[in-house]
């Protein structure tokens, strides 16, 4: 990963702009892909000079005017833009904090476990897994390990099977990554994970790089699972207050829906699964040798 975390993000979403997208006419032979410094120095009232060293790393405190002038150039969203001043540590009011807490309070689980019909699990802020309840178990089946989001959808060959709309999974869970970097830039746990994709994943290279930044609100999910076919769910996503960093989040069906009811299909086919591998031996019946 760039140690110059606010100017890789400013460079790469210069590079994502041209001047039709800010109304600004294009002059002579242009050889950067995107908007020049000059032309983003422009668009944000500020010296270019002072705007070529905040890309370069030898400027490392704008001031917040400055920060917002930038995010109006670069047309940040809001996601975007709170990542803005977390890289450049003047985020108001959201700190940089430690990194997340691997364990789940026996509390949270019993929380998640009273939602007998719906996926319920905790995320930490990396996108891995710490707990899920039955019916979580049971939707992330088809992945071996079911242990973090991102190398589930980019390293296992499930996930191209699992998300109906695989670019779009991809794109989030990068996206969600990046905001990760903005809260905790320094955290061993995010550079593992990104080198490890980065290896092994073109995929993964080519959305990280471009920098796009997005938290876990409320979304849809069209997922395809081998055992129940299409599912069609919405997830929100909820802060654990006494774990910063951690979030659970819970998948929902539309009430008498076809996906509720395969949601329905897949607990009792796991139930029944899980039922028989715990039940004893019957005398007199043969069973496989073990390997």
């Amino acid at each position: 990963m760039d140690r110059n975390h606010l100017g890789a993000f400013l460079r790469a979403r210069r590079a994502g702009l041209t001047p039709q997208d800010v109304d600004m006419a294009s002059h002579g032979t242009r050889r950067v892909t995107g908007l020049r410094r000059e032309e983003v120095a422009v668009l944000a009232g500020v010296n270019a000079d002072y705007y070529t060293r905040l890309e370069q790393g030898r400027e490392r405190n704008p001031s917040p005017q400055v920060l917002d002038a930038l995010a109006r150039a670069l047309r940040l969203d809001g996601d975007a833009r709170t990542h803005l001043f977390r890289l450049a540590g003047s985020s108001p009011g959201t700190p940089r904090t430690l990194h997340t807490a691997a364990a789940v309070s026996p509390a949270l689980r019993q929380l998640m476990d009273g939602y007998p019909h719906t996926p319920a699990f905790v995320l930490g802020r990396t996108l891995d897994i710490l707990a899920a309840n039955t019916l979580a178990d049971a939707l992330f089946t088809p992945f071996d390990p079911a242990d973090n989001l991102a190398r589930m959808i980019f390293l296992d060959p499930a996930g191209r099977h699992f998300y109906t709309d695989w670019e779009r999974a991809a794109q989030a869970a990068v996206a969600n990554l990046h905001e990760s970097a903005g809260l905790d830039p320094d955290s061993p746990r995010l550079h593992r994970l990104v080198s490890e994709l980065t290896r092994h994943s073109t995929e993964f290279s080519r959305l990280w790089k471009a920098h796009h930044v997005r938290g876990k609100s409320r979304d849809a999910k069209n997922l395809n699972h081998p055992e129940t076919g299409p599912l069609n769910l919405t997830y929100q996503a909820f802060d654990v207050r006494d774990a910063p960093g951690q979030q659970l989040i819970i998948y929902h069906a539309e009430p008498a829906s076809p996906s509720a009811r395969a949601l329905s299909l897949l607990g009792s086919l796991h139930a029944t699964q899980h039922h028989t591998r715990t039940q004893p031996p019957t005398p007199g019946r043969d069973h496989p040798q073990p390997r």
